[in-house]
């Protein structure tokens, strides 16, 4: 997923919920069901490091699986951006990583949330420029907001599209009008958009994708680019907002620059001979086998690290293209759950390291427990028309097998399954009645999955599924993720503290057929849109929770995905050269924003075999 466009929109950095008393009067930022936690005139955040030096080279990869890119443009639908591109654009507001849902003032010195919720009025701070030197104004970010609203990628388009208007009221006041019931988020996600230069896009196209690096305000600048191998962002040092609150103890390497790998084996090599300073391990194999016996390791230049992650877990998983008629059939969904032996590849893959994914919320308040509380069968009443019935029972959960690879009681149940569907079994293929046979094509861009999907492959073959792996080339894969032309792709959904408005995008109707969209099942239900607006309405955190577990419950009986693992918790390995702070950030690994070289160790550092 595309972390460019997750800033833009607000989606990862959660919600807001406004009362009148909280915003009776301009505030120096935004705060979700409750008092903020840093007053005004605040020094820093607590999870930084104030005099933490700067300088130095943070060499690494990216943190979203892409491996490679053709455009420095992240806010459109064409192009494959590089990442970390938010580097380079400041925003209103900013988020505080250690608060589940709060943002505080950067280019906007304050907010105002008008008594009727249907507006809200950013002032600007006068000495906001851009990298160029000229002032950054209200006409700016109007512009970048009528950009974003023509020409902007679909998914922010979906969460802005209740913002009527902005204007500027004078050059540092700009106010944003809004429309329907669905407002609690759209200040805060006015407030985490880019904002771009109004002169450089009169001369420059924003619709069209570019190598050429564009106009910031941002802490960094992009110093060197080779399309689809690398980028490097280089610290300014006459980054304007530096000395705010904001900022102080932020943004300590000299320059940051990623490499991009074709698979996670020659990322591993790179580590290990010193090319990558860091890098976070996805590959629980490589994890449990390849590291201790390193001499690096052993000797305590190579650290392996381990981060707490208290952020929803999210949802990851085999989604099912729903787009195509052979997966409307929810019988026929839930035969491929039944195919996949996660017990099986826990402990023969795994490791063990990983817990099963039961929700779309999952490792959060938000997830729905198996027996159903009052308060949600009282909500789910109210759309029961518009759900499946067996949602007023359990909790839907993934199958358990008996961890051989090929449970016999789940592979004969899904047979029935298929059968149930019209699904013949004819010479060992599951055919229909026309003799058009049931395929399942998993589509991959990067081998390291290959192991994982095989078995679940055999299996489906042993069911008659005509099922195969189809391994592309990234720019095809984002391409015909674009174009819905795949029959199965894993995903993961990272879900806010707050889930707001971003849930249009992942399960929306209207964005089932938006081109580029993270509605990859191409779900369309009505209880769904209707629970989404309940979310989007809550006035407090339980309301919310409420909303959100009866939303899940309706998500896992649709059987659109075969659920994955998670572990709450980052794998990070890296060479002993860096600084971070006592305080982890609750939500946030906290690498790029916090930590810092330690030039002493740097020194001392030998890296390599």
């Amino acid at each position: 997923m595309n972390r460019t466009i997750k800033s833009a929109i607000g989606a990862l950095a959660g919600c807001i919920m406004f009362t009148g008393s909280l915003y009776a009067q301009p505030r120096h930022g935004l705060s979700a069901f409750g008092e903020l936690k840093y007053k005004k005139g605040f020094d820093h955040f607590d999870y930084v490091n104030p005099n933490a030096p700067k300088g130095g080279t943070l060499t690494t990869v990216g943190t979203e699986g892409r491996i490679t890119f053709d455009s420095l443009n992240g806010y459109i639908l064409k192009g494959q951006p590089a990442q970390k591109l938010d580097l380079i654009f400041d925003s209103l507001m900013v988020r505080a990583f250690d608060e589940p849902d709060a943002m505080y003032g950067l280019v906007a010195e304050t907010a105002d949330v008008a008594d009727d919720k249907m507006s809200v009025t950013f002032k600007l701070r006068s000495q906001a420029k851009f990298a160029d030197g000229t002032p950054l104004t209200a006409a700016d970010v109007v512009g970048t907001f009528r950009l974003l609203k023509d020409k902007g990628h679909e998914r922010i388009k979906i969460s802005i599209r209740d913002v009527v208007s902005a204007k500027a009221l004078d050059p540092l006041t700009v106010q944003y009008r809004f429309k329907g019931k669905n407002v609690r988020d759209l200040p805060m996600i006015i407030g985490s958009l880019p904002i771009f230069s109004k002169a450089y896009y009169t001369k420059n196209d924003f619709s069209k994708t570019s190598l050429k690096p564009p106009l910031g305000s941002g802490p960094y600048k992009i110093v060197d680019v080779k399309q689809g191998q690398h980028i490097s962002y280089e610290l300014r040092a006459d980054y304007w907002a530096k000395g705010l609150p904001v900022n102080i103890g932020r943004h300590n390497f000299s320059i940051i620059k990623l490499l991009y790998f074709r698979d996670r084996t020659a990322e591993l090599e790179a580590l290990k001979a010193g090319i990558l300073d860091l890098r976070e391990e996805f590959t629980s194999k490589s994890w449990a086998t390849e590291y201790d016996n390193l001499t690096a390791v052993k000797d305590g230049r190579l650290i392996k690290l381990v981060l707490p992650d208290e952020n929803a877990s999210g949802a990851q998983g085999f989604f099912l293209n729903m787009r195509r008629k052979i997966y409307q059939d929810i019988r026929t969904r839930r035969a491929f759950g039944l195919a996949f032996d996660f017990e099986w590849t826990n402990k023969n893959l795994f490791y063990n390291q990983y817990k099963r994914t039961q929700s779309f919320f999952e490792n959060s308040d938000m997830k729905a427990l198996k027996k159903m509380p009052p308060k949600e069968r009282e909500l789910l009443k109210k759309i029961a028309d518009k759900v499946r019935p067996e949602v007023f029972g359990d909790a839907v959960l993934p199958p358990v097998s008996d961890g051989s690879g090929q449970d016999r009681k789940n592979l004969r149940l899904a047979s029935q399954l298929l059968t149930q569907a019209g699904w013949i079994l004819k010479n060992g293929k599951r055919v229909t009645e026309k003799d058009q046979p049931l395929t399942a094509e998993f589509l991959i861009y990067s081998p390291s999955f290959e192991r994982i999907i095989a078995p679940f492959v055999r299996n489906l073959k042993l069911l008659g599924v005509d099922a195969k792996i189809r391994y592309v080339e990234a720019a095809q894969y984002q391409q015909r993720l674009k174009d819905f032309d795949f029959d199965i792709v894993s995903q993961r959904y990272t879900m806010s503290q707050t889930p707001g408005v971003e849930l249009r995008g992942f399960f929306g109707s209207k964005s089932a057929d938006a081109r580029g969209t993270y509605n990859l099942s191409g779900l369309k239900s009505p209880a769904v849109d209707a629970l989404i607006s309940s979310i989007t309405q809550s006035k407090t955190r339980e309301e919310l929770n409420i909303a959100a577990r009866a939303l899940d419950r309706v998500l896992r009986a649709e059987y659109i995905w075969v659920p994955h693992w998670y572990k709450a918790s980052h794998n990070i390995a890296h060479w002993n050269k860096f600084g971070r702070p006592i305080i982890k950030p609750k939500f946030d690994r906290g690498v790029f924003d916090t930590w810092w070289i330690d030039a002493d160790k740097a020194k001392a550092l030998k890296v390599g075999p």
